[in-house]
């Protein structure tokens, strides 16, 4: 397959070299940043080329994405292929799909639907290698939240938490763009609810700082529970293709802060390949991928203890 060698390549030259020197986390990028149209093989290979160490899969609410988790084996191994040629897994998944079908649904027709994702996604993760599956926060969308809506979508949580451990599959709670997980604070308490080594936090600093609280502050309760981290630029209420240095998001004091607490794990690039401005997606998650390399040396190196600014 054309580019699979230089993928392999640009991970053990960039991603597995940076596990031994002073950067250790991995960087990933999130799958909508590049076309939606290009196969799996070209996907991958350009997220090696751009710097990557890994892809985000996309599990969202659209007929499409959600026909994935009904692949046939073939499918499926097809897509294993294209991760063993490109050197680049596909180390989380985001999983958006409960959007539309809510766990915290009042009808039941709904949540068994949601819950009958939830199971298909764990089964999809096991099969090809995804190790944290991100749950976004949202007891309803289309629908009022109330607190019958929490309790039934705590409920689902709980039951996802019990298929999650079984399947050895790490779940991960994302503050999103509603009150019920908007900040991290109430999303600690869900994961205290739940009560699993299964299910714990994974921190979007840009949705937290859209929604009006400091990132940094939010940070502080999470920390020991944060498995993966979302990196993107935000507005107040818009958490959506806001570029890089273009938003509210103070990265450097977020950054430090990830560091203090000795957080190791994942970052996930998060942008969007229609982003108003962009004309090359690739350049594009390129420059991002510089951004957060500049972060990290800033912030997890001793010789970037004192910046307090955001990098050029």
């Amino acid at each position: 397959m054309p580019g699979a060698a230089a993928g392999r390549g640009a991970i053990e030259d960039g991603a597995e070299g940076a596990l031994r020197g002073p950067m250790p986390l991995p960087v990933g990028l999130y799958e909508k940043a590049l076309p939606a149209e290009w196969p799996w093989e070209r996907r991958l290979a350009a997220a090696a080329e751009a710097g990557y160490s890994f892809v985000e899969i996309c599990i969202d609410e659209s007929d499409e994405r959600l026909a994935r988790l009904e692949w046939p084996s073939s499918h499926r191994a097809e897509l294993s292929r294209a991760v063993a040629g490109s050197g680049v897994p596909l180390l989380t998944m985001c999983l958006s799909a409960h959007r539309r079908y809510s766990l915290g649904s009042a009808s039941p027709q709904v949540r068994a639907r949601a819950l009958a994702i939830m199971r298909a996604a764990i089964a999809f993760a096991v099969q090809v290698g995804v190790r944290i599956v991100q749950v976004a926060g949202y007891d309803v969308f289309y629908e009022p939240s109330d607190g019958e809506s929490a309790a039934r979508y705590l409920d689902g949580l709980r039951q996802a938490a019990e298929w999650a451990g079984q399947a050895g599959v790490m779940l991960a709670l994302e503050n999103v763009d509603v009150r019920l997980t908007e900040s991290l604070s109430r999303c600690m308490e869900i994961v205290r609810q739940v009560g699993s080594l299964w299910f714990q936090v994974y921190p979007d600093m840009a949705n937290a700082a859209a929604a009006g609280y400091d990132p940094v502050a939010e940070l502080s309760h999470c920390a020991g529970h944060i498995v993966a981290v979302h990196v993107k630029d935000s507005l107040p209420r818009t958490i959506r293709r806001v570029p890089f240095g273009a938003g509210i998001v103070p990265f450097v004091p977020v950054f430090r802060t990830l560091a203090g607490q000795g957080y190791r794990g994942p970052l996930v690039v998060e942008m969007w390949a229609d982003t108003p401005g962009v004309t090359d997606p690739l350049e594009a998650a390129r420059e991002a991928r510089r951004f957060v390399a500049r972060l990290l040396e800033q912030t997890y190196s001793q010789e970037g203890a004192d910046v307090g600014t955001a990098p050029p």
